[in-house]
């Protein structure tokens, strides 16, 4: 509950309050009044004061208006007005404004009873006959509209957010069919064009005289740039298909970041270890962020699902030709949950983005208990 309705809801009981004050004391909307003042001033204060709490729990709040009405009525009589009804108005449409519809009907009944225990405790109904009392169920119809009206407001409100949200996601299958269409036009017609420019430089290279070695070499150069164009923009493709919809404003982050990323998990409670065996190097963009979000994934899976782990360990080794990135923990999985090799949308998506640099992904449980996930992937330096 926000300030705003904390407010709100305090400003309502003090306006009630205030009603109320004015009906006890000098009767502007009374038929006839029971007992002292001070007895009706001090039921319409309670009942003000409850109606500020009545978005915290409204069946409640209305269950108490009913016994605070209930006991002034049995020990002074019922009074006649609009500020004994008021309160409970308010407090059966904020049943059916913010509890489900199978509880609403509990609001109905608490109602139901504040009628019967309004009429039946008014002294001056004593003499009345059964149908004059049978009429007095007219004033039950004014809860039971309050209610009505709670309700419709409530499934309004519930069929503007559904909307909103079917808005949301059609934008966001309309934003995922433009990002694979982008993608495969720069696999059709881009990724086409640098091919066919490879295959000429590479002819033309064939034709070459023994001493046109400058002119080899630079040829050479273009076929090498063009091929490592084409192998990069087939992983960006990949990697465009699987992207989520937020606009990225910053750059890209790399296995430079980890320390950030294991301070983020360390502050959620799992105690990370970092190490970093071999020669750092630079990597490629593309392989420095796939490296970034496997080791982000294994400490996800550990947190998410792992069983009480004591702690998670980063284990990243520089080799000559490929870089292994490994993350371990001492857990225990949880039954059914997506910590398992063959599981979880998480890591089918790490072994897509593995598969598109010629890598391997292992994710099993460790025979001395907890769970590790290991990759390896060809290195390229930046």
């Amino acid at each position: 509950m926000t300030r705003r309705n904390v407010a709100f809801d305090i400003t309502v009981a003090m306006v009630v309050g205030v009603l109320g004050q004015l009906e006890a004391w000098w009767g502007f909307t009374s038929t006839h009044r029971q007992g002292p003042l001070w007895a009706q001033a001090l039921l319409y204060a309670v009942t003000a004061v409850l109606l500020a709490g009545r978005r915290v729990n409204p069946l409640a709040c209305q269950a108490a208006i009913l016994v605070a009405s209930t006991v002034e009525f049995a020990m002074v009589g019922a009074p006649e007005g609009n500020g004994v009804m008021l309160p409970m108005l308010i407090a059966t449409y904020t049943v059916g404004r913010w509890l489900p519809s199978r509880r609403t009907w509990w609001g109905l009944v608490v109602a139901a009873a504040f009628w019967a225990s309004w009429s039946s405790l008014d002294p001056a109904g004593e003499h009345a006959t059964l149908r004059e009392r049978l009429l007095t169920l007219v004033w039950l119809s004014p809860t039971v509209i309050a209610l009505l009206v709670g309700a419709v407001v409530r499934l309004t409100a519930l069929n503007t957010e559904q909307r909103r949200a079917n808005r949301r996601a059609l934008a966001s299958q309309a934003v995922a069919e433009e990002r694979n269409r982008i993608a495969r036009e720069l696999h059709d017609v881009i990724g086409h064009s640098v091919s066919v420019m490879t295959v000429q430089a590479s002819a033309v290279r064939r034709r070459l005289t023994p001493e046109q070695a400058a002119e080899r070499q630079a040829l050479e150069t273009v076929e090498a740039v063009g091929r490592e164009a084409l192998a990069e923009m087939r992983r960006m493709v990949g990697v465009l298909r699987q992207a989520g919809d937020e606009t990225q404003l910053e750059p890209p982050p790399g296995l430079d970041q980890l320390d950030r990323l294991a301070d983020k998990f360390r502050t959620a409670g799992l105690p990370v270890d970092l190490q970093v065996n071999g020669p750092v190097q630079a990597l490629a963009p593309g392989l420095d962020l796939t490296a970034y979000r496997l080791v982000q994934e294994g400490l996800t899976n550990t947190l998410r699902h792992a069983r009480s782990p004591r702690s998670a360990a980063v284990v990243i080794d520089y080799g000559a030709e490929r870089i292994q990135l490994a993350v371990r923990d001492d857990g225990q999985p949880t039954t059914g949950a997506t910590h398992s090799p063959e599981a979880g949308s998480g890591l089918l998506g790490m072994r897509e983005r593995v598969a598109v640099y010629g890598g391997s992904l292992v994710a099993r449980v460790r025979p001395e208990g907890g769970f590790e996930l290991v990759a390896t992937l060809p290195l390229e330096s930046a």
